[in-house]
């Protein structure tokens, strides 16, 4: 008879190997400059849901004999990346917040121009990461062209330009949907597809996590924005009602909370369901997903 999946212990035991290829693959405090590598630990190791890289190991149990370093590999840049996102959008040219995680944000933990060279040195780094994986070339290329697209100007970096740009403005639900998953979409899609290119996935299996990524991407977005109303600063560990003191468009203040959290349950379900022709392997996979939705319950 086969065992449940545990997924406790699961996300236990990678985040765990997470936190270990994290330390290991980023300067330590005391290389110079100090106060540099000193602040870009505290905005990477600063704690966080990993859902990123969690998504990395996941998608990689889908593989037979995966390369572990490769996959933590993977996992380190796409949370470098993450990581630097959130540094330049916590800035006060950006959306002016000063908590983090629960903890301060690095421009006020350190300074601004500091918290600036922060993000570069991150995002930098996530690169460097990947071009050292332990693996063949074409592999390396694979991913090192995934992640740039899902951060650049068509992915992440683009839906926060659209996002800065439509303060104050009324988005249509398609703009909305486009804004999303550039800004938060693109980084979970290319966190699967990492761990799919380290897993050797065919181009059809490769489909099926596009499918499945796409709808968890829209689905983690739509939660934020109901938590940002609907929970506290503590329980987010960053400031609540900032989408709504910042007249930004959000699925709640578009379509309304009920809309939002049917569409969410939706998104889980339609991502879950895209996972089937893997069986078991993707157990880890499905149950991200009921985290991503249920998160704040």
């Amino acid at each position: 008879m086969n065992q449940p999946f545990a997924f406790d212990n699961w996300i236990r035991t990678h985040g765990e190997r997470f936190e270990l290829a994290l330390d290991s693959l980023l300067d330590f405090a005391n290389t110079n400059p100090v106060r540099l590598h000193q602040a870009m630990r505290y905005a990477a190791q600063g704690g966080g849901k990993r859902i990123r890289p969690l998504l990395v190991y996941a998608a990689g149990d889908l593989g037979d004999d995966v390369n572990q370093s490769t996959l933590g590999a993977a996992a380190v840049a796409i949370e470098c990346i993450h990581a630097y996102s959130l540094v330049h959008d916590d800035l006060p040219c950006m959306d002016d917040d000063d908590l983090r995680r629960g903890r301060p944000t690095v421009h006020i933990a350190f300074d601004e121009a500091t918290a600036l060279l922060v993000g570069d040195a991150l995002q930098t780094r996530a690169f460097e990461i990947l071009a050292n994986a332990q693996c063949d070339a074409d592999m390396r290329i694979a991913m090192v062209r995934a992640l740039a697209t899902a951060s650049g100007s068509r992915g992440m970096a683009g839906g926060q330009a659209i996002d800065l740009e439509s303060v104050g403005k009324r988005l249509d639900l398609a703009g909305l949907k486009q804004m999303h998953a550039m800004k938060t979409g693109a980084l979970l899609s290319c966190s699967v597809e990492l761990g799919g290119i380290a897993a050797q996935l065919s181009a059809i299996q490769m489909q099926h996590l596009q499918e499945y990524s796409e709808a968890l991407g829209l689905a983690f977005q739509i939660v934020d924005d109901i938590l940002d109303v609907t929970a506290d600063s503590q329980t987010l560990g960053k400031t609540a009602g900032k989408d709504a003191a910042n007249d930004k468009p959000t699925y709640v203040s578009l379509m309304g909370l009920d809309y939002a959290m049917k569409a969410a349950k939706e998104l889980q379900e339609t991502a879950i369901a895209s996972l089937e022709s893997f069986g078991a392997k993707a157990d880890a996979l499905k149950d991200l997903a009921l985290l991503v939705v249920n998160r704040g319950k």
